[in-house]
């Protein structure tokens, strides 16, 4: 497959649930993570428990799916979306 970028949606319903499981995975693939961003609702008084978050992954796909298989066991409850831009 030619250079492009690997996005992850990763939808996290409930940060409660096996938050640390999940951290956890993250860590594991960090070294193939180039940017991660957390997103969640805030009012004032008021932290949304469910979450987006966004990951630019340079491991490539195989590695990304392995990745995406370790997050599903850690939380079955977790929503993930692949995006893949090529590059000119």
């Amino acid at each position: 497959m030619a250079e492009s970028h690997l996005i992850l949606g990763v939808h996290v319903p409930s940060f409660a649930k096996n938050s640390g499981e999940i951290q956890k995975v993250f860590t594991e693939y960090g070294c193939s993570i180039r940017t991660r961003l957390g997103l969640h609702d805030v009012a004032e008084g008021v932290c949304s428990p469910q979450g987006l978050i966004l990951v630019e992954f340079i491991g490539g796909e195989a590695q990304a799916d392995e990745m995406i298989g370790k997050l599903k066991q850690a939380n079955p409850d977790v929503e993930i979306k692949k995006m893949v831009f090529g590059k000119p």
